[in-house]
């Protein structure tokens, strides 16, 4: 069973023209999402559905894995066309199964993050819901227009602590299947489950003033994060096969083995090192090449021969010589002899290609490229950006 994302960004917006490409604190608006959504591993097609050749333009100079552009018909991209309508367009043209996961996405919410996504879809693989929506708690007291109060009574109004509030739909995102829409004609239909996000992601960008919110919004909860993570991470370390390299074996007509590693890579150590992180490469393997590649990129500490229980231990020690925590400690690895690892410390990630079981980690970042293809170099930048 596939899932899609689908990313409906239309090229006519009249209160902010061109607003699913104007940059939102450095970025253009519909990258957050999809962005997001690469680093899903539940997430296997993004469709970024669009009548506009700008748009198209700026989404595929990144270069993304899991992105298509879908050419969206002009009479579904016009001001009165519903969301609903582009969706039913693009399932009849694809002629999808009706199994098919069917997630809408809305690029006018840019603080929805791959947990987000990730959460939801894990609650809605359970089979209790038909379809699901995002919502947040509001905490807001609303009146009638006929003066009567709607959701508390005021004459008893409540403190805050002792409020629960009303759910109100945020318009983040939207699962449901291919059958379901069909069924319905509609994005819901069912039984329908609600995913509570953050109540700072209420505001959905309609006008200009919603883009001023949104970006102070975006440094407070997603850019200040990703700087405390910097200031966090004291050690960074990465495994070999399958993650600096892309798993495969090489040999030379002598039967030496050898190993094809990515540049880019090893230029993220030197950003490291000039950011004062101490690293290091740790492997089951025991070779001279890695080695040789370990005094290259002038790595603090290798270990070598060590596989799960063993790396721990190995890793432990370094911890202690350097009076560090596992907070401050930064993984990457692909497979299970990453494992156990992987779920001690702060922060862990693993390429695009690493096993399910792998991505599966409670909290892992999975990276948008693969072993040996620039993972470890993205999941650096991830560590040491404020963008």
């Amino acid at each position: 069973m596939k899932t899609i994302a689908f990313i409906p960004v239309r090229g006519g917006s009249k209160s902010i023209p061109l607003k699913n490409i104007k940059l939102l604190c450095g970025k253009p608006l519909v990258c957050w999402n999809i962005e997001a959504l690469e680093r899903c591993s539940l997430v296997d097609k993004i469709i970024v559905a669009t009548d506009s050749e700008q748009i198209e333009e700026v989404v595929l100079s990144k270069h993304y894995h899991k992105v298509t552009i879908y050419h969206r018909l002009a009479e579904n991209a016009c001001d009165t066309a519903s969301t609903e309508s582009v969706m039913l367009e693009y399932i009849d043209r694809e002629c999808l199964s009706n199994d098919t996961i069917f997630m809408l996405v809305q690029a006018t919410s840019p603080l929805t993050e791959t947990c987000h996504f990730s959460e939801a879809l894990d609650l809605y693989a359970k089979g209790i819901y038909d379809s699901m929506l995002t919502c947040v708690r509001n905490y807001r007291f609303f009146w009638n227009d006929d003066g009567t109060s709607k959701n508390y009574d005021y004459m008893y109004r409540p403190r805050r602590q002792n409020f629960s509030g009303e759910l109100m739909e945020n318009g983040a995102f939207y699962i449901n299947t291919v059958g379901n829409i069909l069924r319905n004609g509609n994005r819901l239909g069912g039984k329908i489950g609600i995913y509570e996000m953050p109540e700072y992601t209420a505001t959905e960008i309609d006008e200009l003033d919603d883009w001023i919110i949104l970006e102070n919004l975006m440094r407070k909860y997603v850019l200040l994060r990703q700087e405390n993570l910097k200031n966090k991470i004291k050690l960074f370390l990465s495994d070999v096969d399958g993650t600096l390299t892309d798993g495969g074996m090489y040999y030379s007509e002598n039967s030496e083995e050898l190993k094809k590693f990515n540049t880019r890579d090893g230029m993220g150590f030197q950003l490291l090192r000039e950011e004062g992180i101490k690293t290091g490469i740790i492997t089951s393997e025991n070779t001279k090449i890695v080695e040789n590649r370990a005094k290259k990129l002038k790595v603090d500490y290798l270990v070598q021969g060590k596989y799960n229980g063993g790396k721990l231990e190995a890793v432990k020690d370094i911890c202690d010589d350097l009076g560090l925590t596992w907070e401050q400690v930064a993984y990457i690895g692909d497979d299970v002899n990453c494992y156990e690892l992987l779920k001690s410390v702060g922060v862990a990630a693993c390429p695009a290609d690493a096993i399910i079981g792998v991505k599966n980690i409670p909290g892992i970042n999975v990276m948008s490229k693969k072993g040996g293809e620039g993972c470890v170099r993205e999941f650096i930048e991830m560590i040491i950006s404020q963008k």
